[in-house]
C-alpha cells in the first residue's frame, strides 16, 4: 500500500485534531463510516494547519459541530480512497502553537 499510496500522491495517514472534545464525539469520529465520509468530502489537496468543520451524530437525528483542523499528512498531499485517519483531540495551546511554528 505505502509504494502506490505515495506513487499518486495520496496520504496514507492524516492525523486531525478536534475540537470540543467529548466523549461521544471521539466515539463518532473513531468510526469506519466517519473516515469513509472525509475521504468523499475533503478528496483532494491536504496540508498541516487546513481547517475543516464537521459535525456527528449525537442520537436521534440530532448533530452537533465539530472543528477539524490537520496536524500532520503522512506519505503524500491530497486525500484519497486508501487514506487513513487519526483523531487527537485539540489540546488548549496547540491552535497557538500550530500558527506561530508556521510564520518563523
Amino acid at each position: 500500500m505505502t509504494a502506490d499510496a505515495t506513487a499518486d500522491g495520496v496520504a496514507e495517514c492524516v492525523v486531525v485534531r478536534y475540537a470540543p472534545v467529548t466523549d461521544r464525539i471521539t466515539e463518532e469520529l473513531e468510526t469506519s463510516r466517519y473516515g469513509t465520509y472525509l475521504r468523499r468530502t475533503e478528496a483532494g489537496p491536504v496540508a498541516t494547519g487546513d481547517e475543516w468543520e464537521g459535525f456527528v451524530s449525537r442520537g436521534c437525528g440530532a448533530t452537533v459541530d465539530v472543528t477539524l483542523s490537520v496536524g500532520a499528512v503522512e506519505g503524500g498531499d491530497r486525500v484519497g480512497e486508501t487514506t487513513e485517519f487519526e483523531f487527537a483531540p485539540t489540546i488548549e495551546g496547540d491552535e497557538d502553537e500550530a500558527a506561530t511554528g508556521d510564520d518563523d
